[in-house]
């Protein structure tokens, strides 16, 4: 099976960029990230997508390639058991199996329509006989930890997050208004499945923490609220990600050296996309 990570114009126009949300992006990006802002790319170019047939298996998935970076930071192994909590659209999940050959994969998504987004996903690109290893749930990430604790070798939280990329094309000014208005919620969420998904894990397992937003309070922030409020988890050192990749990707400062966080710019357009790993070091119930 071929993942195709390069996305190359196919002849259509380009979607237009939001200009509430450029505006939004220029006023708080401007001041987080300074003047590595101004590089950034504002216009990927896309080739066409498979459509859905079932029954049959796609040729190739539409990635971008920053989206690998979570998959390869999990460092999965042979007959591990593995959690994607947060699975739609599939992507990441399909990635994961290119990886490794887990014992066990629970691919979660709460959203319905989301859900079936997933199960086509894995329905195009997984073969038998890994399909018998995998199973989809529709569960609220949020519940995750309680109703399955320490269950996991290792776990990967994708959160539902300000999607930069895709709220910079909203064809809906009204929409993406409200989108930014509502992103200051966001975080609390992300913190609570983080929560969750650490009860998930076993002791000695590890954890990614990935969003595709450049915005420091669900990035940074996040991951700092977690070191600091549990004691059961420690961070990764993620550095020697970058140095393998720095060819490939622009990486932007994060003060973590457990987190990474993908800038895209002219030439090097993946992203945003940003990395956190971490680990539980001991059982414990409180928090």
């Amino acid at each position: 099976m071929l993942t195709r990570l390069n996305a190359k114009s196919d002849g259509k126009l380009a979607k237009q960029l939001c200009r509430v949300v450029l505006d939004q992006f220029d006023k708080q990006y401007s001041k987080e990230l300074g003047d590595s802002w101004s590089t950034v790319s504002r216009s990927p170019d896309r080739m066409p997508s498979e459509r859905h047939q079932t029954g049959s298996l796609k040729k190739y998935y539409l990635l971008n390639a920053a989206s690998l970076l979570p998959v390869l930071a999990l460092e999965l192994r042979d007959g591990e058991t593995v959690l994607d909590l947060c699975a739609a659209p599939g992507g990441k999940s399909v990635a994961l199996l290119q990886c490794a050959s887990p014992g066990y994969l629970l691919c979660n998504e709460y959203d319905s329509l989301r859900v079936r987004w997933l199960r086509q996903t894995l329905e195009s690109f997984i073969p038998q006989p890994l399909i018998n290893v995998i199973k989809v749930s529709e569960s609220d990430g949020r519940e995750m930890g309680d109703a399955r604790p320490e269950t996991f070798d290792k776990v990967l939280v994708d959160a539902p997050c300000s999607n930069d990329r895709s709220w910079l094309f909203s064809s809906d000014s009204q929409k993406a208004a409200y989108r930014l208005h509502q992103r200051s919620s966001l975080p609390v969420l992300q913190v609570e499945l983080l929560r969750s998904a650490i009860k998930a894990l076993r002791p000695g397992g590890l954890l990614v923490y990935s969003t595709c937003t450049l915005s420091r309070a669900e990035n940074q922030d996040v991951i700092s609220e977690i070191l600091t409020s549990n004691s059961t988890i420690v961070p990764v050192d993620i550095s020697g990600l970058a140095r393998t990749c720095s060819q490939d990707f622009t990486f932007a400062p994060t003060n973590q050296k457990c987190s990474l966080l993908v800038l895209p710019e002219k030439g090097k357009a993946w992203g945003p996309m940003f990395i956190a790993k971490l680990k539980k070091i001991v059982s414990t119930g409180k928090w």
